[in-house]
C-alpha cells in the first residue's frame, strides 16, 4: 500500500527526510529508536544520522506518521506490527515496529524497485533449469537480513516473464510487487488477506495455481501444507532460518512428531528440488554481496535423506558440481579469489574456518589469523 506521511512539528526529524535520505545513501535499513538519533545501516555499519537522540515522543510521532490505525491497533494489543509501504515512486519499505521499555521504535527495510536478475544476485545459470519444472520444493534459507526475499523476488521474477501460469505468493507482508506478465500473479498478505500461511496454501490448492511461494515455514502446520503442495503437482517455494541444507533438511524433520519423522523423511526425499542457502558479506570497496550453498537433489541426496544420513549432504555438494552444486566455502573461496570480499569476511562466514585458512595459506592469501 501508499501511505501518504503525515508531518509533526514538533518532532526534530520528518519522515520523509529520513525515507529520501535512505534513498539517497542506498541504506538497506533504519533504526528508530528512544534515546539515540535515527541511525541507518549502511554497507552492513551502522551510521547515525547527525542530530539530537530521539525522545519517546519524536519516535511515537514518527511512527504515527506511516503506521495505519490498523497496525496501531495490532501494535498495542500485541506489542508489534510489520507492514510495507510505498514511498512516492522512488522505494518501498518493509517495516516493523516494536514497543521496547514502554516507548516505540523501528526498522525499516528498503526494498529495491528493481528486480535483479539470477545472475546480477550470484546463482548460476544452473537454477533456470530448475524453475522450469512442473512441481517440487525449493527452499531459500539463512539469516535475517541475508538477502532472501530479493533471491525469492528474482525467482519469481524469472517464471512471470518465462512461463506462463498461475504464480500465487503469501507473505508477510508484501515486499516486492509483482505486475502481471507472461503469468498471472496473485500475492496475499498475511493479517490482510488471510489469517495464516497453512490457510492460504490450502486455499491455493483451489485456485489453480502452478507456482506457490509461501513466505515462511514457521510452524508444522505450514511446513505440513506446503510439502503437500509441492508433491500434488505444484512448483513450491519457501524460505526458512536454516544456513546449510543439511540444517535445512534436520529443521523440517525435526518439527514433526516421533511417529511421522520416517513419512516426512520419504515425502521431503521426493519432493526437494533445491536448497539455496545464502549469507550477505561486506564486498571490498564497498556495498554487499551474496555467497550462496546450493544443494539440488539427486538420486543419492534423495537416499541420504529417506534414510537420515543428512549429515553426509556436504559431501554430496562438494562432489555434485556437475549438477550445479557448490558448497558455501567453496563459493567465498571464488568471491576471494575474484577480489570480490576480504579474505577476513569469508572466514567469518566459512562453515569450516580451519580448512579454509589452510587453503589460504596454500594460496598464498593473507588473513587474520586469531
Amino acid at each position: 500500500m501508499e501511505i501518504g506521511i503525515k508531518q509533526h512539528n514538533d518532532c526534530p526529524y520528518s519522515m520523509g527526510d529520513l525515507l529520501e535520505l535512505m534513498v539517497d545513501q542506498g541504506a538497506s535499513d533504519l533504526h528508530i529508536q528512544v534515546g539515540q538519533p535515527p541511525t541507518l545501516r549502511l554497507h552492513g555499519s551502522m551510521v547515525p544520522v547527525d542530530g539530537p537522540n530521539c525522545t519517546a515522543d519524536d519516535t511515537e510521532q514518527l511512527m504515527q506518521s506511516i503506521t495505519s490505525e490498523t497496525k496501531m491497533s495490532q501494535l498495542k494489543r500485541t506489542g508489534g506490527a510489520d507492514f510495507g509501504f510505498a514511498y512516492k515512486d522512488q522505494a518501498r519499505f518493509r517495516v516493523s515496529v516494536l514497543k521496547s521499555k514502554g516507548n516505540y521504535g523501528m526498522v525499516l527495510r528498503t526494498i529495491p524497485n528493481k528486480m535483479l536478475e539470477l545472475t546480477e544476485i550470484g546463482l548460476p545459470d544452473r537454477i533456470k533449469e530448475l524453475l522450469t519444472r512442473p512441481r517440487g520444493l525449493i527452499l531459500v534459507t539463512g539469516p535475517t537480513g541475508s538477502g532472501k526475499s530479493t533471491t525469492l523476488a528474482s525467482m519469481i521474477n524469472w517464471i512471470n516473464e518465462n512461463r506462463d501460469g498461475h504464480i500465487i505468493t503469501i507473505e508477510d507482508p508484501i515486499e516486492y510487487y509483482h505486475d502481471h506478465k507472461r503469468s498471472i500473479v496473485t500475492q496475499r498478505e498475511l493479517g490482510t488477506d488471510t489469517p495464516s500461511f497453512a490457510e492460504a496454501i490450502r486455499g491455493a490448492l483451489r485456485q489453480d495455481p502452478d507456482v506457490i511461494l509461501v513466505g515462511e515455514m514457521r510452524d508444522l502446520e505450514t511446513i505440513e501444507a506446503a510439502v503437500t503442495a509441492a508433491e500434488t503437482g505444484h512448483l513450491v517455494f519457501a524460505t526458512l532460518h536454516t544456513t546449510g541444507a543439511a540444517r535445512t533438511v534436520d529443521r523440517i524433520v525435526d518439527a514433526f512428531p516421533a511417529s511421522t519423522k520416517d513419512q516426512i523423511r520419504t515425502q521431503l526425499a521426493s519432493s526437494i528440488l533445491a536448497v539455496v542457502s545464502q549469507v550477505l558479506c561486506k564486498k571490498t570497496g564497498g556495498g554487499r554481496i551474496g555467497a550462496f550453498e546450493i544443494m539440488v537433489s539427486t538420486t543419492s541426496v534423495a537416499a541420504l535423506i529417506r534414510e537420515n544420513k543428512t549429515f553426509r549432504i556436504p559431501s554430496e555438494i562438494q562432489t555434485g558440481s556437475r549438477y550445479g552444486m557448490i558448497s558455501l566455502d567453496a563459493y567465498l573461496m571464488s568471491l576471494v579469489n575474484r577480489g570480490l570480499i576480504e579474505a577476513d569476511e569469508a572466514l567469518e562466514k566459512a562453515q569450516l574456518m580451519t580448512e579454509m585458512k589452510e587453503k589460504f595459506r596454500a594460496s598464498g592469501i593473507a588473513f587474520t589469523d586469531h
